[in-house]
């Protein structure tokens, strides 16, 4: 039996459920969700290998107006990851309206010929009877290779998503090991995963000026350890403050939870030492985005 390879595309607007549904797809959690916009900087790479079949997802940040340096990184990443696939999963909320994202996806697929599923998400939250209304809508806009309503957070119609990129295999060796499910390096996983939890608990006015920088990594096999010391970057001295919150409380449960979600990712140990700086307007210096794993060349 041949091998066969297809390469994915996930776009959509901020928190449509890209990386939510990347993590149902893949069966583990490899991309960090929040309900905040904008949860995912950088393009991330998911890999699901069944059998003499391999899937490789791209999961993108949110396409949206960006304000900053980083902002037109992740528009770019985003937009720069359509043209690279053999498909694209265009992941949309429930609502009739197409926006011009959504139409710049259409209309970039559709110079490449590209094919293009669209799925509409969290159908879990609205009546039965509006998801006529939506495929209308959106059929009267573009030739979709399937529309398929789902729930990504439910794994309702995930296995639907598949059997539809399945069509688009092409024989192929694997590009990735078998047993690999990402290739983000485990420093810029526990980066993301500690993000994660800032992003969860923290209020409205902090997470998106927050970022995290890993500053020591170290794996000792022996006592099936590994030792994390990360910084968590921040644009003002006030939301320092709320950070590390009252008596230190606000960082030990960023800390805590993200322990125990290394501890489960990584199979070991985690020794996690957190510490909160301020750098101001640190989304527009290259030298500190290169730093926190952002490609220097697309800045």
């Amino acid at each position: 039996m041949n091998k066969k390879t297809v390469f994915t595309a996930i776009v959509g607007r901020p928190n449509a459920g890209k990386s939510t549904l990347l993590n149902a797809l893949l069966g583990e959690k490899i991309s960090i969700t929040s309900n905040k916009p904008q949860t995912t900087r950088n393009k991330i790479t998911g890999i699901l290998t069944k059998d003499e079949t391999q899937y490789v997802f791209f999961d993108t940040p949110g396409i949206h107006l960006p304000k900053s340096m980083l902002g037109r990184y992740m528009a770019k990443s985003a937009k720069g990851a359509i043209g690279d696939v053999d498909v694209v999963v265009l992941i949309t909320e429930p609502e009739s309206k197409v926006g011009p994202v959504e139409r710049e996806v259409m209309q970039k697929a559709k110079t490449g010929d590209i094919p293009i599923v669209l799925v509409i998400n969290k159908i879990d939250l609205i009546a039965k009877e509006n998801i006529l209304e939506i495929i209308r809508s959106y059929s009267q806009e573009h030739e979709f290779a399937a529309i398929l309503p789902i729930s990504a957070l439910k794994s309702d119609g995930v296995e639907l998503v598949l059997c539809e990129i399945e069509k688009y295999l092409v024989e192929s060796e694997f590009f990735f090991p078998e047993d690999m499910i990402t290739d983000q390096p485990e420093r810029q996983i526990a980066a993301e995963i500690i993000r994660e939890k800032a992003l969860r608990l923290l209020s409205e006015e902090v997470p998106h000026g927050i970022g995290v920088a890993i500053e020591e990594y170290k794996a000792q096999a022996s006592k099936n350890l590994v030792s994390i010391r990360a910084e968590i970057l921040c644009d003002r001295d006030s939301h320092k403050k709320i950070i590390i919150g009252k008596n230190g409380e606000m960082i030990k449960r960023i800390g805590t939870y993200a322990r125990e979600d290394l501890e489960k990712f990584l199979e070991c140990k985690i020794y996690l030492d957190l510490w909160v700086k301020v750098k101001r307007d640190w989304r527009d210096k290259p030298g500190i985005l290169s730093n926190l794993g952002y490609n220097e060349r697309d800045l």
